[in-house]
């Protein structure tokens, strides 16, 4: 069944299109003006399956958002149900504090098996609410109790959550929060890119911590992305982390690795500071853990357990079936060894994309790790940093050319007509980001990567045509939301 195929009459009898129109003005007219992906998204999805999510206007799509990367086996994936029915069936209860039961026991079990070595041996573990940010602000009332000190170093681009924790994401000031440069090569701080340009990042870092009039006191923590999500998909070199994390150790300052999207195989390890063979401290878990439901956790050194009892709590941290469900997802991306098949296929699609770049000249840059993909839009008839139009930088130059925030808008726009479901992300909301399940076959990685650039070139022809003039006129009128890119709409 193609993905526009409608689905069969007996199913559809749910609704008709007036009624799933209906059910769309009803969610303009009632609901939050802060909601984020139902404006770029106007879905309405009655059933999932996997990759495929099938809508009440008898579509059927590909998701590659799948929950902002919380189903890591896709949509209603058996063993998660069946994990699920057998504690609903069990009459276990649903809501237990933090008491201890059987299948929180199992769920620790399970998650302590797949901690990098080094911290397994010596980890604690906190159940927080249900919700990442509420890991990241356990993280913060943690490394604070053990060193004494308050501030927070954390890294430009980067996102933490919506509460406190925002202040160390790119979405408002503090000053208790200090940031750091993140390195990257297409829109380098240093406008060197590459091996240099981790170097003077990771210099810059050692010069605030060391600098006794930097203004800045050495913080209680330092929390990074492995790979920053929020912030454009950008991996963190491995040897700017090494060396993050000798700076941090050398000056006693616990290092916070916030995996909530890059975790359970995401980027083809089971935990993505596991590429470069980093140990830290503290570790932030949430989405995939949860196998699809809610679930928040933080997992520590044993060392740095001296915060009282009941300094950081949640009424929700004993969802019983969000720990089963979290128990399946990550015994069988374990046992399937899935995190290595999320690098080989991730390996294929970046290829691809990549290919398809030499191609388009609206695509800057393809990058990414595992199956966290991103694809940054520029405009092709901008200036450069440099001031330079860009027919007319040299041969192998590589200033950046302008974000186009309205033209990958508009490939999300055809991705969604022609049954794909993508997102967008980055500092100027123009990265199309790709987060497929981990059980995503070859043929359905094929069908997206088609889907993708069949996009891309209609958004391109018509970008093309309007002379980019959208494009420049709205560069700057995106919000960025927490684990959706821009607030579509």
């Amino acid at each position: 069944m193609t993905v526009t195929e409608p689905v069969s009459e007996e199913r559809a009898s749910a609704g008709t299109p007036a009624w799933h129109e209906g059910i769309l003005r009803r969610q303009s007219a009632r609901e939050s003006a802060a909601r984020t992906y139902a404006r770029a998204l106007p879905i309405v999805p009655v059933r999932a399956r996997g990759l495929t999510v099938e809508g009440a206007d008898g579509r059927r799509y590909l998701d590659c958002l799948s929950g902002a990367g919380t189903l890591a086996l896709g949509h209603n994936h058996p063993v998660v149900l069946e994990a699920v029915r057998k504690v609903l069936d069990s009459g276990a209860p649903l809501h237990a504090l933090d008491l201890a039961t059987p299948v929180k026991d199992g769920f620790v079990t399970e998650l302590f098996r797949t901690l990098p070595a080094g911290l397994a041996e010596r980890a604690r573990v906190q159940f927080c609410g249900p919700a990442g940010t509420d890991a990241v602000e356990a993280a913060f009332t943690l490394v604070r109790a053990a060193t004494g000190r308050t501030g927070i170093a954390a890294f430009t681009g980067a996102c933490h959550g919506m509460t406190a924790g925002v202040a160390a994401s790119g979405h408002a000031a503090d000053t208790r929060v200090t940031r750091l440069p993140y390195p990257q090569d297409y829109r380098c701080p240093f406008g060197v890119g590459g091996a240099r340009g981790a170097e003077l990042a990771a210099r810059f870092t050692e010069s605030v911590l060391d600098d006794p009039e930097s203004g800045v006191p050495l913080p209680a923590g330092m929390i990074l992305e492995p790979v920053q999500g929020e912030g454009g998909v950008l991996p963190a070199p491995d040897g700017w982390l090494r060396r993050i994390r000798r700076l941090t150790a050398e000056r006693s300052v616990p290092l916070i690795a916030d995996e909530i999207q890059t975790g359970v195989g995401r980027t083809g390890a089971f935990w993505a500071v596991q590429h470069s063979g980093v140990v830290p401290d503290v570790m932030v878990l949430s989405k995939a853990i949860g196998g699809s439901l809610p679930l928040a956790v933080l997992v520590y050194r044993d060392d740095l357990d001296v915060w009282e009892a009941g300094v950081h709590a949640g009424t929700f941290r004993g969802n019983q079936l969000a720990m089963a469900a979290g128990t399946a997802t990550l015994a069988y991306v374990r046992e399937n060894r899935l995190a290595e098949r999320a690098a080989h296929l991730g390996s294929h699609m970046l290829a691809r994309l990549r290919d398809l770049a030499g191609h388009q000249p609206c695509m800057g840059e393809v990058r990414g790790r595992g199956l966290m993909i991103g694809v940054e839009m520029v405009d092709p008839e901008g200036e450069t940093r440099g001031g330079d139009r860009a027919g007319e930088r040299p041969a192998g130059g590589s200033a950046p050319l302008p974000p186009a925030p309205a033209l990958a808008a508009a490939v999300q726009r055809e991705c969604l007509r022609r049954g794909l479901i993508v997102e967008l992300g980055g500092r100027h909301a123009c990265v199309v980001r790709l987060l497929p399940p981990l059980t995503i076959s070859d043929e359905q990685a094929e069908a997206v990567l088609d889907r993708l650039a069949d996009a891309i070139e209609a958004a391109a022809r018509d970008h093309r045509e309007d002379g980019g003039a959208r494009n420049r006129a709205g560069r700057h009128d995106h919000p960025r939301t927490p684990e959706g890119g821009r607030a579509a709409g």
